[in-house]
């Protein structure tokens, strides 16, 4: 692999891995869609049920990590989404292994006292803050864990059998499909295990659920499309016409 290509793979990875991690540290909270806008609930009926447009914060960051696994689907194959997928899914295990030793090591008696104090001169306990903050539970940890393996690999083979079937054209289609096939799943099974499996809730309250934050990816994905066509475009240039890389991409699904 010549320098060049070296480059754009650490860099994609980078990105990949960077903003995925993100997601995971920030996906504890959870916002309002509306209220960004000033608007009440929209109680959307899902399933018998009335939902909002609440979606977790990490949302805000994953549609780079589908832009930046479908330039690696382009450019590098299956075989490069494999290869950044284990190792995301593997240092987002190791981020969780190290909150968890974070969050049970014993506080200081100085810094609880210097972050005491609150708003309107209320207690605070700002060691209860952090670990209710970074410390998931299990549920979540495992859900994300194995729909982002899920969503990345289905994200890869349904890509590459798009591409089988449109060739170097229709770089909208391949990218865009792969993406709303892949995170359809990806959003039911994190949902599923974390809240099924791992809690109380029932399946119909998986798939209400699920039919919002759907929502939301599939709009995304629409709408990022340009921006992927302006990727390309920048990567092309940035190779300067070498067409080897895409070609050992194809080679390697043979």
């Amino acid at each position: 692999m010549g320098s060049k290509k070296r480059q754009l793979f650490m860099v994609l990875c980078g990105i990949v891995v960077t903003n995925a991690l993100l997601a995971e540290m920030i996906g504890v909270k959870i916002f309002s869609g509306e209220g960004i806008f000033g608007l009440p609930g929209a109680q959307v009926p899902v399933l018998g049920a009335k939902l909002d447009f609440n979606l977790t914060a990490g949302v805000i960051i994953w549609p780079v990590v589908f832009i930046a696994t479908d330039i690696i689907n382009e450019y590098f194959g299956k075989e490069g989404v494999k290869k950044i997928s284990y190792l995301t899914a593997a240092l987002i295990a190791y981020a969780f292994l190290v909150i968890t030793i974070a969050t049970a090591l014993p506080p200081a008696q100085f810094w609880l006292d210097v972050n005491a104090e609150g708003f309107n001169g209320s207690s605070f306990d700002i060691n209860f803050a952090f670990n209710k903050v970074f410390r998931q539970g299990l549920g979540i940890i495992v859900g994300s864990l194995v729909a982002f393996l899920v969503g990345q690999l289905l994200d890869a083979y349904v890509f590459h059998w798009l591409k089988s079937v449109t060739g170097s054209k229709m770089i909208w289609l391949r990218a865009t499909g792969s993406t709303l096939v892949s995170q359809l799943v990806d959003t039911v099974v994190v949902l599923f295990i974390a809240f099924y499996l791992f809690d109380n809730w029932t399946l119909k309250d998986v798939l209400s659920v699920s039919v919002i934050n759907y929502l939301y990816k599939f709009t995304i994905a629409v709408l990022l499309t340009p921006l992927l066509y302006l990727a390309h475009a920048l990567i092309d240039r940035y190779l300067a016409g070498d067409t080897e890389l895409k070609h050992e991409a194809l080679l390697s699904e043979d």
